[in-house]
């Protein structure tokens, strides 16, 4: 299965609300943070990959239709070229407003003081700490402005990277309509989903 969608927004941008909203529309399973959870297997080749390796993509991300969130969202650009027909989508929001989301849940996974690891546990985040902290952040996330700075440049990378046909730079505030407008889609009854706050999100990984 190629991947029809390809997420290139960074984590707590609304990854899981989108990734709920593009199986509600029928778009297919997505790739997020949460399916690395589910396949502990995955962990070793996205180490792999964020050392250098080259992406195994077919395999990787067989049996998926979209990808969003991290870890597959710093590798946009080797997933555009390798499936061209898919559609790019950009989740954004306000930079101070993401910084301090970020700051309160994903990094102090990923730091660790707050959050003991395990077995389960310890491989991904190893994995995502390299991914994330190390190669997105050069170990300076705790550096407010070098981290909103990183965030900037990506999103102004990603629109610079492809035309209006292709790329859709979104809020999931913004609900069901420039989704389904670019995806050419009819809007479906129910809510546009809102998953994944701040809160629950900290209370989910213990931090």
């Amino acid at each position: 299965m190629a991947l029809s969608v390809i997420g290139a927004g960074f984590g707590r941008t609304g990854t899981l609300s989108l990734k709920q909203a593009l199986e509600t529309l029928g778009i297919g399973r997505c790739y997020h943070m949460r399916e690395v959870l589910r396949n502990p297997d995955h962990v070793a080749a996205w180490d792999q990959i964020a050392d250098g390796a080259q992406g195994h993509w077919d395999d990787l991300l067989d049996g998926y239709a979209a990808t969003l969130d991290w870890p597959a969202c710093r590798y946009w650009r080797e997933l555009a070229d390798h499936y061209p027909d898919a559609k790019i989508l950009l989740s954004v929001r306000d930079p101070d407003s993401w910084y301090d989301s970020v700051h309160e849940t994903i990094y102090q996974f990923l730091k660790g003081d707050e959050v003991p690891g395990s077995p389960t546990t310890e491989p991904l985040r190893e994995m995502a700490r390299k991914t994330v902290l190390q190669r997105t952040f050069d170990h300076r996330f705790e550096v407010r402005a070098h981290a909103i700075s990183v965030f900037e440049r990506h999103n102004d990378a990603v629109r610079a990277a492809f035309d209006g046909d292709r790329l859709l730079v979104c809020r999931a505030s913004e609900g069901w309509e420039p989704l389904c407008d670019f995806l050419g889609v009819p809007i479906p009854a129910q809510s546009f989903p809102h998953v994944n706050r701040r809160s629950e999100l900290r209370e989910s990984i213990g931090a």
